[in-house]
């Protein structure tokens, strides 16, 4: 890293790695709203010929792509699933809540320009009340404080801003930067939305993000790659979801983890490319890296209509370099013909439990879950697109001409300003309203938790449908009893319609207002509008060419945001006498970790939001959540409060975890909380990625059982040790040594993924410590 932060300090200035010079054949801009920043091609071919020279073999897509960013393609060590790749993304997005930490964190740094285009977007901070004009007015007047730091902060250092209002992260993303061949990273699990376009898009933690934004080499373990073949075609009433949801099912919620989804065959051709977003968005729900289609026609349509012909050209003479080679090599195959697949629901409590539409109604009596569905909301960044907002208006117009509205509550979430203000002039959302809808805010609202939910009350067992991505546990709307169910937006609209599960829109009937049975259609709609995009409200704010003289103010009293105090460094010993803050029963979500809905508020005050600490989280000693037993004083109480206790008592926690743990968002504040209240290290079956990185970065210890039957001989009255840290290398287990409170004790391994870079993160206690370690060195 040296030379880099020599070259930055001497320099002052943004240094972009996509240098207009290397790009000699043509000059692109990435993005409108960088016209000087071009997409550069020719380092990508140059990059894959040397790594297809040295490899000797046939190249996935994904590996087109990921080894074309390489920091150094001739002597980068490629071995699938176990290697280290440092790569150079090309550009970085972070959404208001997590942007909050990362730059925190950036600002800790002391560098004073990103080295890489950048954006943060406003999308997670509203809440869905009233309505989409009403709902955004509230968001501004209460987040002032928060909107004005990251929009002073992207000023100050380079960064793009996108409004409140603009819509979400991942549909401005597709519609504006992602292009096919480009890698992108964000700091938010769902940014594989843009391998929709054709672009390898990683979801992240602030950390790693700030490690882009600094020009540092970004480490990611090299995937492996599991290739979906699509046959037949879409028809009827099965749509681009369907494909996600089924993926799903085979997959289960970590059958991706360390792989790239790589979707290819006939029936590519068949998916619209917003479709194909939705379901490289959904692959984040299988623990996937994230996931990818080749460049074809249905991408090039998408990317002249909105406004990016230039690059759809230059795509197209470096077309070979954006798809698969012939008889390349997958891990895993999975093939799906697209004629034979069946409208599917997925759900409650867990994306990856997926039924056939025809099913559920049965299944949900069977299992006792409520048939009755009190609310239907479609949208989110997974399914808001122009195509999605047309199949529901064509469901809706058709119940209309019958006389018919919504039995059930209706909610509908445009994706972008660009979606909401196309669907108001061609019709889509009068549609949608007369049917019963109300539309929100272009933003995540309710999918992430942003829901003032007013018709039912707490603990009160009810069923939602929705188009969104996730559906854990209190997800929606913080009820633990609400089941919510994932589907396509056209499935919602028709069952909202019908107000029960029990309906299947493919062969069951409806009954119109004049007293006559009808059956719906399958819908119809236009994948893109046919005149161009209504832009709607300029909601973008461009970064000074010079912010250096912009102020950028933090509080000391704020509660909302909260500067950064660096991470103690590690004492150069073994960890001993560990106290267990909590032994985690099942699931374990980063929402169980660290709580969204009305915590979104604090995502830049740690000591506030650390409050919310592992609340969620199932206790195995009483079967609770939020209910833990203080090993001094022998009280139970919540999770937070022990951990302050330990803390001020100077006293290490560790927490003990089931399988996947961490899976779900990219949040880095399930990270950062144990850090910041004591905790030391985090032992479990098995680790989402994302979490298990956040964790390396913020100087904590991920370890896995090397015998996962070991997880049921600690117990949370016992004391742990972590032994070897002295000799602490790759691929070298440790040992853990585990006293009972008997006296006796007994010693297990313990596993661990540390390359030698991130071994230096826990030695310095952060990767953040350790990038300033480095600076200091350097100057």
């Amino acid at each position: 890293y040296s030379p880099f932060f020599q070259h930055a300090l001497n320099s002052g200035v943004r240094r972009y790695h996509v240098a207009p010079v290397l790009c000699q054949r043509a000059k692109v801009a990435m993005s409108h709203f960088e016209p000087n920043e071009y997409i550069n091609y020719e380092k990508l071919e140059k990059n894959i010929n040397i790594v297809r020279k040295r490899l000797d073999r046939p190249l996935t897509l994904s590996e087109k792509i990921v080894y074309g960013h390489l920091d150094d393609p001739a002597k980068q060590e490629i071995e699938r699933g176990k290697t280290y790749l440092r790569l150079r993304p090309d550009r970085v997005a972070m959404q208001d809540a997590t942007a909050q930490m990362a730059m925190l964190q950036f600002i800790s740094s002391g560098l004073p320009k990103v080295a890489v285009p950048s954006t943060i977007h406003c999308d997670h901070l509203i809440e869905a009340q009233a309505g989409g004009e009403k709902d955004l007015q509230r968001a501004k007047d209460i987040n002032q404080e928060v909107y004005n730091f990251l929009s002073t902060a992207g000023a100050k250092y380079g960064v793009g801003f996108w409004k409140p209002g603009s819509g979400i992260i991942h549909q401005i993303i597709l519609e504006n930067y992602s292009y096919p061949g480009v890698m992108l990273i964000g700091t938010d699990s769902h940014t594989p939305n843009g391998g929709g376009l054709g672009g390898i898009c990683i979801g992240v933690g602030g950390a790693d993000a700030v490690d882009v934004m600094a020009g540092i080499p970004w480490e990611l373990k090299c995937p492996k790659v599991i290739g979906v073949k699509l046959t037949g075609k879409l028809s009827g009433w099965t749509s681009p979801k369907d494909v996600i949801l089924k993926v799903a099912g085979i997959l289960t919620v970590k059958g991706g983890t360390g792989a790239i989804i790589e979707y290819h065959g006939p029936g590519v051709d068949s998916i619209s490319c917003t479709g194909m977003a939705t379901i490289c968005n959904m692959g984040a729900e299988i623990g996937a890296t994230t996931s990818i289609f080749p460049y074809n026609e249905r991408m090039k349509k998408y990317l002249g209509k909105t406004g990016r012909a230039d690059i759809a050209a230059l795509a197209d003479e470096f077309k070979q370099h954006l798809v698969p080679d012939s008889g390349c090599h997958y891990d895993q195959v999975i093939e799906i013909n697209l004629s034979e697949l069946k409208p599917h629901i997925n759900g409650p409590f867990t994306p990856d439990l997926a039924h056939p539409v025809s099913d559920i109604g049965a299944v949900a009596e069977k299992e006792g879950w409520p048939v009755d569905i009190r609310v239907g909301l479609i949208g989110s960044c997974t399914n808001s697109s122009y195509e999605d907002m047309g199949r529901s208006a064509a469901v809706a117009k058709q119940a209309l001409a019958h006389g018919l509205k919504c039995k059930s509550k209706f909610t509908i979430t445009p994706g972008s300003e660009q979606i909401r203000a196309t669907i108001e002039r061609d019709g889509y959302a009068k549609i949608l309203r007369e049917v019963g809808g109300l539309v929100l805010a272009n933003a995540c609202g309710p999918c992430i938790g942003q829901w003032d939910r007013k018709d039912i009350k707490k603990g009160e067992k009810n069923t939602i449908v929705t188009s969104y991505n996730r559906n854990f546990t209190g997800r929606n709307d913080a009820n633990p009893e609400t089941h919510a169910f994932v589907t396509s937006p056209e499935i919602v609209t028709a069952l909202s319609i019908a107000g029960t599960l029990k309906f299947n829109p493919e062969t069951d009937y409806l009954t119109g207002a004049d007293g006559k049975k009808f059956k719906l259609e399958a819908p119809d709609a236009d994948e893109l509008p046919k005149l161009e995009f209504d832009p709607g409200q300029d909601t973008y704010q461009y970064p000074p060419k010079d912010g250096s003289g912009q102020r950028v103010d933090v509080s000391p009293t704020s509660q909302r945001l909260q500067l950064l105090e660096p991470f103690d460094k590690w004492d150069g010993k073994d960890l001993e006498d560990m106290l267990i803050l909590i032994k985690v029963k099942g699931k374990c979500t980063t929402d169980h970790i660290s709580a969204a809905g009305p915590w979104l508020k604090f995502r830049g005050h740690l000591d506030n939001i650390s409050n919310n600490l592992l609340i969620g989280a199932i206790n195995i000693e009483n079967g609770k959540a939020n209910s833990v037993r203080n090993a001094l004083t022998q009280e139970f109480g919540p999770v937070p409060d022990t951990a302050r206790y330990y803390k001020k008592m100077g006293i290490k926690w560790a927490v003990v975890g089931d399988e996947n743990y961490g899976e779900g968002s990219s949040r880095e504040h399930a990270a950062l909380e144990p850090r910041h209240l004591g905790g030391r290290v985090i032992i479990t079956k098995s680790f989402a990625r994302i979490h298990e990185t956040n964790l390396k970065k913020q100087g904590l210890l991920p370890l896995t059982f090397a015998d996962p039957a070991d997880y049921n001989k600690i117990h949370p009255v016992d004391k742990l040790s972590i032994v070897g840290l002295k000799d602490f290398a790759p691929g070298k287990p440790l040992k853990c040594i585990i006293k009972h409170p008997n006296g006796s004790q007994e010693t297990i391994m313990l596993n661990h993924t540390f390359n030698e870079s991130q071994i230096e993160w826990f030695q310095a206690g952060s990767a953040l410590n350790r990038m300033k370690e480095l600076q200091q060195k350097s100057s």
